[in-house]
C-alpha cells in the first residue's frame, strides 16, 4: 500500500480515516478540499486543480482524500489501494453536522452551518454518485476495501498497525473512535 485513495459521501469520515491511516503508514496525506478551496471560500481554477493533482500523482507514495468525481478515473489509474466509506445517509448527515463550528485540517475554513444544499447533496449521494463510483471500482483491478460502518473502519485501523492505539473516543454511543499512531519513546 503506497498510493491510496479514500472515497465516500461527505460526512462519512474520509478525512478522519485518512489522517489515521497516514499516521499508521507514514504516507503523505493530501486532502482534495484543501487543493480546490481557498480560505476565502472561492475555488481555484479547474486547470490549477488538475495541475496540482497531477503533481501529487507523480509521487511514489500518497493518500488522497476526497471524491471529486471527474478525477476518480485518473486517481484509480495511479493508485494501488482504494477505501470506500459506504455508510448510511443518516451517519453521514450526523458526521457533517458534528463538524460544524470546528477547525479541520482538511478544510481551509470553519463551516458555520450545515446548509440545505449541502445536506441535500449528502442525501442524494447514494443515488447520484455511489453507483458510478461502485462501477468504476468494480472495473479498476485495484485492491478495494469497502466499509459499511464506522466500526468496520475503526477495526481496520486497529489491525493495520500494531502501534495504532485509540487516543480519543468521541460519540461513543455510535462506536466512533479516532486513532493516532502513538510514538514510542526511547528510555
Amino acid at each position: 500500500m503506497n498510493r491510496v485513495i479514500v472515497l465516500g459521501s461527505p460526512g462519512a469520515g474520509k478525512s478522519t480515516f485518512s489522517r489515521a491511516l497516514a499516521e499508521i503508514t507514514g504516507l503523505p496525506l493530501y486532502h482534495l478540499d484543501m487543493i480546490w478551496h481557498r480560505p476565502d471560500r472561492t475555488n481555484v481554477s479547474r486547470e490549477e486543480f488538475d495541475r496540482k493533482l497531477a503533481e501529487i500523482l507523480r509521487y511514489d507514495r500518497w493518500i488522497i482524500d476526497g471524491n471529486y468525481n471527474r478525477t476518480i478515473p485518473v486517481r484509480l489509474e495511479k493508485c494501488d489501494t482504494v477505501f470506500l466509506m459506504d455508510f448510511p445517509v443518516e451517519v453521514c448527515l450526523e458526521g457533517a453536522a458534528e463538524r460544524v463550528g470546528k477547525k479541520r485540517p482538511d478544510m481551509p475554513w470553519v463551516e458555520q452551518e450545515l446548509d440545505a444544499e449541502f445536506e441535500q447533496f449528502i442525501r442524494d449521494f447514494p443515488k447520484d454518485f455511489l453507483p458510478n463510483i461502485r462501477e468504476q471500482l468494480a472495473q479498476c483491478g485495484k485492491k478495494v476495501t469497502v466499509f459499511h460502518s464506522r466500526d468496520e473502519a475503526d477495526e481496520y485501523l486497529a489491525s493495520a498497525g500494531k502501534n495504532c492505539i485509540p487516543c480519543e473516543t468521541y460519540r461513543t454511543d455510535k462506536g466512533i473512535k479516532k486513532y493516532e499512531n502513538e510514538k514510542k519513546k526511547a528510555p
